[in-house]
């Protein structure tokens, strides 16, 4: 039993009062993970990591702080593997990031970071580096059907309620193939990173190394892989580039959401092929939905019908009278194609867009982001609506329910 306790025991290091409170208090309801404060600097430790026989470190401290870096160094060296090492600061430094790669710790995240996120990272940190044996991410692709039907802002939503999830709540990455128009850095006001022009001619140059200096992230830990765009730039980039950063995303991320562009290039089916989850996004217009359909046997016979897209239509009308095409239109013409539809919230969509901000952080109840849940997240909605039935009863049957 003592040993399972040494285990589970996360000691945190930081001389942040209120982040070692946030901590604290996020820790304190699991019954697995015992959390240690040390309200000190890295670089006054002598020895106590070391001699708690410790399951997991964190290391709140400046990555850019020389002789800060070389105290985690000897701290790690001690260690000799015995415990994962996490590390939270305060700015992202890519000069740090390398160092910290080659030191080998299991997580780097950047202030300002929920606790959700701390508790994630620490928990992926006990279990050990052993997730890109035993558990495969999960890849989900949004392809647009024409131009304008709101394919970004689905991804980057569902990035965000994969990531905030309650059920499968990970480390998630948004990759935007749209080499050349592409906008999930900017829906986020992040400044893409990713400079495809360095592995263009040397796709095995890319690695955790590299990556980690080419990530976005947001402030909620959300990451994005985006280059910057260069709209008059429309030759196609080689299959083996885009194969090697998606494996190497993959490798490291639970969830990937990645944004396709309409054009079809040589790499596209194979990208198709990879996913777990690809959806079509259309709208409610005639040449929308035709194209559609034609998108879906486009998919079908090039990857054999081995994939089978799923059709999302955004800015969903539940007309159920009058002209113009209704949701049984929909239905009939893309059959068992269509997973749901998205209400039409155009205008908190668009300031969500203009500011750079997650639609939840303007509204968290939006019939937008409820709407998207019930098709990325079903298992979700169901218990939720089941909590919602059981409060609704009278005590009497609440007792008899339970």
């Amino acid at each position: 039993m003592a040993a399972t306790n040494k285990s589970k025991r996360v000691i945190l290091v930081s001389q942040d009062r209120t982040f070692l409170q946030d901590t604290r208090a996020a820790f304190s309801s699991s019954e697995t993970i015992e959390l240690v404060t040390l309200e000190k600097s890295v670089i006054e430790l002598r020895g106590e990591i070391e001699a708690s026989e410790c399951g997991a470190a964190i290391f709140d401290m400046d990555v850019s702080s020389l002789e800060q870096i070389e105290s985690l160094q000897r701290v790690v060296r001690r260690l000799e593997g015995r415990a994962p090492v996490v590390v939270v600061t305060q700015k992202f430094d890519p000069g740090a990031v390398r160092i910290l790669v080659q030191l080998q710790v299991a997580d780097f995240l950047v202030k300002p970071i929920t606790t959700a996120d701390l508790v994630r990272s620490c928990i992926r940190a006990l279990q050990g580096p052993g997730r890109q044996e035993n558990a495969e991410s999960q890849v989900y692709t949004f392809m647009p059907a024409a131009g304008g039907v709101g394919a970004t802002t689905l991804a980057v939503q569902t990035a965000f309620q994969l990531h905030r999830s309650v059920t499968r709540a990970a480390s998630t990455c948004v990759v935007d193939l749209n080499f050349q128009q592409g906008a999930c850095a900017e829906y986020l006001d992040l400044e893409p990173r990713f400079d495809i022009n360095e592995i263009e001619n040397q796709p095995e140059r890319l690695d955790r190394q590299l990556l980690d200096v080419m990530l976005s992230r947001h402030e909620s830990g959300l990451c994005v892989l985006a280059a910057p765009t260069d709209p008059a730039d429309m030759r196609s980039f080689n299959t083996d580039v885009v194969v090697r950063m998606l494996d190497l995303v993959s490798a490291y991320f639970d969830n990937v959401v990645i944004d396709m562009p309409r054009t079809w290039f040589p790499w596209t089916e194979t990208v198709l092929l990879g996913s777990n989850k690809l959806y079509i996004v259309s709208e409610m217009t005639v040449p929308c939905l035709r194209h559609t359909q034609r998108l879906i046997k486009a998919i079908q016979d090039r990857t054999a019908r081995e994939v089978k897209p799923s059709v999302i239509v955004n800015r969903f009308e539940q007309k159920k009278s009058g002209s113009g095409i209704k949701p049984s239109d929909v239905e009939e013409l893309l059959g068992d194609h269509f997973v749901g539809g998205i209400s039409n919230n155009y205008r908190l969509v668009r300031e969500a867009v203009d500011r750079g901000m997650p639609i939840h952080a303007l509204d968290p109840e939006a019939n937008v982001l409820q709407d998207l849940k019930r098709i990325i997240l079903p298992e979700e909605v169901e218990v939720a609506a089941k909590k919602r039935s059981l409060f609704s009863l009278p005590i009497g049957l609440k007792k008899k329910a339970g």
